[in-house]
């Protein structure tokens, strides 16, 4: 698979924004202080000697290095904000749909530092209208809100408040797919994980 890298403003990217990992493969990846930004799996691509090519899932634009191009949704999340003064913030996040289990791993931190993981395959138990197909093979799930951009699934307009945006039908199933991880995008009180100093350990599978 080919994960991709999204850096948040104001900071470098890191390895030019993706690259292959083989089966069992890990390489490791220094962020500078204060990084923010998200990690996503891609999954069925196909790259020519200029990384030119196409992923079925998490696309960015056709290229093996994404270069400040985020993933094309459905794909699962890996989120960070680091270095801020109450520690790393970390989350996997299905806001944008979900292509692949994921997990957070922390290592050497102090606080809480939980492990946080969504390895349901949530393809198999994709609600109806959210499927993302590829010859006839369930490949994603797409999120409520890019399904049916209704303000009610994407918290947008009269609905942009944790009070007014409450959990939908389609988020229910994701939640129970992956307790930890942000099944809508007010999900915060049981989605938003930190912890100090520490490495952390992404793992696709």
């Amino acid at each position: 698979m080919w994960p991709g890298i999204l850096t948040g403003a104001g900071k470098p990217p890191l390895t030019d924004g993706g690259f292959r990992l083989r089966p069992g493969q890990a390489i490791n990846i220094t962020a500078p202080k204060g990084w923010s930004g998200r990690f996503w799996g891609r999954r069925g691509c196909t790259f020519n000697g200029f990384g030119h090519g196409k992923c079925i899932t998490g696309d960015c634009g056709g290229k093996l290095r994404c270069a400040g191009a985020g993933g094309i949704p459905p794909a699962s999340l890996a989120e960070f904000t680091l270095d801020s003064p109450e520690g790393d913030f970390y989350d996997v996040s299905l806001v944008d749909g979900y292509n692949m289990p994921v997990s957070i791993i922390p290592s050497r931190g102090s606080g809480q530092c939980k492990t946080v993981k969504c390895r349901s395959d949530l393809n198999r138990n994709c609600p109806t209208g959210l499927e993302l197909r590829n010859k006839d093979r369930v490949v994603g799930c797409k999120s409520a809100c890019m399904a049916f951009n209704k303000p009610e699934y994407c918290c947008t307009g009269d609905f942009n408040s944790p009070n007014k945006c409450q959990p939908s039908s389609y988020s229910k199933v994701f939640k129970a797919s992956c307790p930890q991880a942000y099944s809508y995008a007010y999900d915060d009180a049981t989605s938003t994980f930190t912890c100090h100093g520490a490495d952390y350990i992404i793992r696709f599978c």
